[in-house]
Formats: structure tokens, C-alpha cells, sequence
């Protein structure tokens, strides 16, 4: 990056502050993710809405608001007007931050895992707004795959259906959050930044309005065992039927289940993954930034 030359823009969601981790790992997590961010030459900005008003990029004391989760709501895309006019105080999910970061001029977002089609929607009908999010919005989310605790075949097709490209980093096959491979082929594969941000530039050339998922397989060292964690995420969603969690509450209510049922592994593996996803954005919004200015130079 030249002398002078601005950075290019990460987005962050602030839901896995508020519902993904306890305080204050998700203090320490904000600042690893800054700073894995920092290192690649880009810079991390994180969405919320404070008091009815959107932040890109938060200072110390926000950040610690909504890291405590006091008063703090989960904020799909179609909250995010209601709460502005009430001035509510509220972390963003997959989908708001989506809709905030396109309309930020930012085209690339480092997540944990995208949300999906639920197990059992075939009769519940419950499907993220993520989903609709990356067919909206053209911004390239960087993360593990959709959430283990989804049906996650069902999610590869509404994918496909809304026509959003599944690109695997450095993998053929889906990750699934905890591990690194879910028995579901990618749609495409690219082994570096410099091509993905290729990739990225002719899909937005052809479809300008339709965001794209980065498939990045958390680091093999961290990875879960695929029978325990299954095992986990079983007793999980058992739970949460008896005692009649669903909705919002369904997703953060299994993350801290399966927190307890690992002995801590998952969040372990959160971390891990979140953080490795914000790095590999932060190489992606370089490689596009230097890719831009080739073109604007020719």
C-alpha cells in the first residue's frame, strides 16, 4: 500500500459480542479480530446500531456496551429501520450487516458462519434472512460455512436457487463451521486472494446486485471432531425443541448449549474460525483494492 493511501474497509457483525460469546472473550475477540485484520494492511470497521444510531466501526465503549448484551436486541436487515426510529441499542447479525456494509461502500465482510435453512423448515419454515441478504447485497462474506446446527444441504440449494456463487478457499468441499468439510461440493475453488478478488470483480460485472459466500475452512489444529460435535448439536436442538426455543432465540440459545456440552471446545473453535475469517478478509479487501487501481491505471 503506497504512502497516504487509505485503507480498505473490513466489515464486522457485532451479534457474536452480544449472543456468540461470553464477556469478556468477546471483548478479547473484538481486538483480535481488529488486529488480524490490521496486520493483512486493511482496517476493521464493525457495524451496530447505538441508541437508534448506526456505527460503522466502534469506539472502546460501544464495543463494551454491546459485548455485556444489557438492553442489546439481535438486529436482522428488517430490524434495523424500527430500531433507528425507536433508538434502540442493538448488535448486527449476518443479514443487517450486509445491508450496512453495501451501503457503506464496502465489499467485503469476515464473519463467523452464515445462518440458513433450519432443520425441520420444511415445516416451520424457518430460514434465515442471511440467505436473502447475500442474494441483495453485493458483498463477499468470508466465513466458515453456514452454521453446523442447520441443514446445511437445504442451505446449499436455497443458495443456489437465489443464484449466490460458493466459493471454497483452498477447499472442494463446504466447511461446517466446527469442521472442516461437510460432504457438500463447492460451487468453484481459488487457492489465493489475488484470484479470488478476480473472481469477485467478473461475478459483480455480470451480476452487480448479488453478493457472493467465501467458504474458508477454520485451521485444521482447531477443528472439532465431526461425531462429538454431531453428537452435541443433537442433544442441542433437542433441548431447545422441549423447551420451545425457536426464532431468534433459536441460534444463540444452541451456541451457549453446545459451549456447555463441549466442555468450552466450541467456542474454542468459534474464535479460532472468526479469526481466521477476518484475516483472509482483510487479504481478500487488499487484493481488491490493488486490483482496482490496476484497472483505473489501464
Amino acid at each position: 500500500m503506497s504512502q497516504g493511501q487509505q485503507r480498505p474497509h473490513v466489515a464486522l457483525e457485532s451479534t457474536i459480542y452480544a449472543f456468540g460469546l461470553p464477556y469478556p472473550r468477546n471483548v478479547e475477540l473484538g481486538w483480535k479480530l481488529a488486529s488480524a485484520i490490521h496486520a493483512t494492511g486493511a482496517e476493521a470497521k464493525t457495524f451496530a446500531v447505538i441508541k437508534g444510531n448506526i456505527r460503522v466501526g466502534l469506539h472502546d465503549d460501544e464495543l463494551e456496551t454491546i459485548a455485556r448484551g444489557d438492553d442489546v436486541i439481535k438486529l436482522n436487515a428488517a430490524d434495523l429501520g424500527p430500531a433507528m426510529a425507536k433508538g434502540l441499542t442493538g448488535a448486527t447479525c449476518v443479514s443487517a450487516t450486509c445491508a450496512l456494509a453495501h451501503g457503506a461502500g464496502i465489499q467485503v465482510f469476515a464473519t463467523g458462519g452464515i445462518g440458513g435453512v433450519h432443520r425441520d423448515a420444511e415445516s416451520t419454515f424457518d430460514e434465515s434472512q442471511d440467505l436473502w441478504a447475500l442474494a441483495r447485497y453485493p458483498v463477499a462474506v468470508v466465513s466458515a460455512g453456514a452454521k453446523a446446527i442447520l441443514d446445511l444441504p437445504k442451505t446449499m440449494e436455497r443458495l443456489e436457487s437465489y443464484g449466490v456463487p460458493v466459493i471454497g478457499y483452498q477447499t472442494d468441499d463446504m466447511p461446517a463451521f466446527y469442521t472442516r468439510t461437510s460432504g457438500l461440493k463447492v460451487n468453484h475453488r481459488v487457492d489465493d486472494p489475488q484470484m479470488l478478488a478476480r473472481v469477485l470483480l467478473a461475478h459483480w460485472r455480470m451480476h452487480p446486485g448479488v453478493g457472493i459466500l467465501v467458504a474458508n475452512p477454520l485451521p485444521k489444529d482447531d477443528a472439532l471432531d465431526e461425531g462429538a460435535i454431531q453428537k452435541a448439536i443433537d442433544q442441542a436442538l433437542k433441548a431447545a425443541a422441549d423447551e420451545g426455543i425457536s426464532g431468534k432465540a433459536l441460534t444463540p440459545y444452541l451456541l451457549a448449549k453446545l459451549d456447555a456440552l463441549t466442555g468450552g471446545d466450541s467456542v474454542a473453535a468459534n474464535v479460532s474460525l472468526a479469526e481466521n475469517n477476518a484475516r483472509l478478509g482483510g487479504e481478500l479487501a487488499m487484493a481488491l483494492q490493488g486490483l482496482q487501481e490496476e484497472r483505473n491505471r489501464g
